[in-house]
């Protein structure tokens, strides 16, 4: 039997994502969702009023990430996770308002349930570490 390669290699998480069309209407989705919450708005706050380059950040991002084409070293040149979030102070609210909308977004993608599940595991890593490097940063409250 022939099984695919397992999410994480190469780039097979890239292409369960749908690749780069898949990641635009994944992010697009979670920025949308981002604007309708209510309980998202102070996470809102902290993107200025135009999501276009913020959309276009996470797309490239997550495209390395997943390990398909690195467009955001290409375009933006090279990122430090922790340290490109800690100009804001995001606290374990924050984060989870950001997973929540990101688990939603997920949800209304056509991808495979492991897939889904997987990718949402793998996003609250540097989510934990963002917060962390806040902390260190703007003190624990």
């Amino acid at each position: 039997m022939n099984h695919p390669p397992a999410y994480g290699v190469g780039d097979a998480s890239y292409q369960a994502a749908g690749g780069i069309d898949g990641l635009q209407r994944l992010v697009a989705d979670f920025y949308r969702l981002m604007d309708q919450q209510p309980e998202a708005a102070d996470l809102r706050r902290l993107h200025g009023e135009s999501l276009e380059l913020a959309r276009d950040k996470l797309t490239c991002f997550l495209s390395g990430w997943l390990g398909g084409p690195k467009l955001f070293q290409e375009k933006y040149g090279s990122i430090a996770i922790p340290a490109f979030h800690t100009r804001w102070p995001i606290d374990q609210r924050l984060s989870e308002i950001w997973l929540s909308c990101m688990a939603r977004a997920i949800a209304l993608q056509p991808y495979a349930p492991d897939f889904a599940d997987y990718l949402l595991a793998q996003l609250r890593v540097p989510a934990q570490r963002i917060v962390q490097a806040s902390s260190n940063r703007h003190g624990a409250h």
